[in-house]
């Protein structure tokens, strides 16, 4: 453990320079295995351009997180073609149900296939059937910032997953209507939409919620979903591999995992 881990720079756990060499050296540190982000917050963005995708290529290992984390799953995937894991951080896992930290070890132990998720509700365009694609996404803001950047991802086809904490309903509207004029919902194979915490209107005035709104928005941009899956800043943060593909039951309600995270 670095001796100045407490080390504090405005809003950031030190400048940008010192967090990219911390993050660069578990990259490089042959003896890391994995890397499980501590918490979210902000900050990841402004060090994406310093990260060293070519030690990641050469010593493949999960990243685990979410929320900010979003940002760096993206970057793995997209310069060093790893998948990572959107799961819980360190500051979680005493607060979430015993089997989302189990499930989590299985993951990073590659296990994943087969795992089924299921009371699932449907949200925007509707559809039938079943759609399977690669796992792409995480924390709404995030995703919405990362359009335009060397490191989003083409959505073309996949499994966009979605969840948000703190943002009011007409924020949510923004984010997603950014994406889609960004070209970034274009072609999505389907939604799966997590849990949108804490997302209340602060006005007394008749407004939609969080939950309308994704729906609408999904509708308008022609994009099929299923609603009320455990992830996010919620009370369950189910770990999900990113860029693994899954399979979206429509007439079951249910999500089915098909990829292990790590390989």
């Amino acid at each position: 453990m670095a001796d100045d881990i407490t080390r504090v720079d405005g809003y950031l756990a030190g400048s940008d320079d010192r967090r990219a060499d911390e993050l660069n050296g578990l990259i490089a540190d042959p003896d890391v295995r994995a890397i499980l982000l501590a918490r979210g917050g902000y900050g990841i963005l402004r060090i994406l351009d310093r990260l060293d995708a070519g030690a990641l290529r050469a010593d493949p290992k999960p990243i685990v997180g979410f929320s900010d984390a979003t940002a760096l799953l993206f970057w793995a995937l997209a310069a060093a073609g790893l998948r990572g894991i959107h799961g819980p951080v360190v500051a979680q896992l005493g607060d979430l149900p015993v089997g989302d930290t189990t499930w989590l070890v299985d993951l990073l132990e590659g296990r994943g296939q087969g795992r089924i998720i299921e009371g699932l509700r449907p949200t925007g365009a509707v559809r039938r059937g079943r759609v399977e694609g690669p796992l792409i996404g995480g924390n709404l803001t995030l995703l919405s910032h990362m359009v335009g950047t060397p490191w989003a991802a083409d959505v073309a086809g996949a499994v966009l997953f979605i969840e948000d904490q703190g943002e009011r309903p007409y924020a949510i509207d923004r984010y997603l209507t950014r994406m889609a004029l960004g070209g970034a919902l274009r072609g999505a194979g389907a939604a799966l939409v997590g849990s949108f915490t804490r997302c209340e209107e602060r006005v007394n005035l008749p407004q939609p919620d969080a939950a309308a709104v994704v729906d609408e928005r999904l509708r308008a941009f022609d994009v099929a979903g299923l609603a009320g899956a455990p992830f996010g800043h919620g009370d369950e943060n189910q770990a999900l591999p990113f860029g693994g593909r899954a399979a979206l039951d429509f007439d079951r309600g249910a999500v089915e995992l098909l990829d292990p995270a790590v390989g």
